[in-house]
């Protein structure tokens, strides 16, 4: 599948044939080729803002997603009455993707959270101050954290008074970014894990770009 679950056979006829297509991008999905485009291109739009390249505060989400007839790993969120698999992403504090994981939707916040975060350990090493909504509260995550260091969870909280829709500090800029992705990518069309985590990068590469041509 290519780009909201357009076809192979369905590529633009400026493109190469399907075969070579198909081949380079199953290339740069195992080599982590968008994962580093993403990394570079991310510090470049905060450099380009006057920002310190390296973020030392992050957002953290989850999106359930349905998936497709294509098969593969999927459960069901019962929360969110989805079957399918979940977007997992950590933003910058101005919604620019850090890092993704893509996993069942049966897996908790606090579960899965750990998962996107000791992959940007090394990589991101001031990043140690995480948003969060109130999924991700209590000790299970932050003992689990441990094991990455000194990590601090702020949790967000809707006021129990507000009526509505209410825009959240810190948490909108990644609810924005999920929303964003949603957009492009709404249902997960991938047989397997690692092509759904690549689409993600994908998509993220391109909104960075056009961020760093405006800026």
């Amino acid at each position: 599948m290519l780009r909201g679950g357009l076809p192979w056979r369905m590529l633009p006829p400026c493109f190469p044939p399907v075969s070579t297509v198909r081949r380079w991008f199953y290339l740069w999905r195992d080599n982590g080729l968008w994962q580093t485009l993403n990394h570079c291109l991310l510090m470049a739009a905060r450099e380009a803002n006057g920002r310190e390249a390296s973020p030392s505060a992050g957002v953290i989400d989850s999106q359930s997603i349905k998936t497709t007839e294509s098969g593969g790993p999927r459960g069901y969120d019962a929360g969110k009455e989805v079957k399918g698999r979940k977007r997992h992403i950590l933003t910058d504090t101005e919604g620019n993707l850090v890092h993704a994981v893509v996993h069942t939707a049966d897996i908790q916040d606090r579960d899965g959270a750990p998962l996107v975060l000791r992959d940007i350990v090394k990589r991101f090493p001031w990043l140690r101050h995480l948003f969060a909504d109130g999924g991700y509260a209590g000790d299970k995550l932050r003992q689990a954290l441990r094991q990455f260091g000194k990590w601090t969870v702020e949790i967000v909280k809707r006021s129990d008074a507000a009526k509505g829709f209410v825009v959240l500090p810190r948490r909108w800029v990644v609810e924005r970014t999920l929303a964003w992705l949603n957009r492009r990518l709404a249902k997960d069309f991938e047989q397997t894990i690692a092509s759904a985590t690549a689409w993600l990068f994908l998509a993220s590469v391109q909104l960075l770009t056009r961020r760093i041509a405006k800026s």
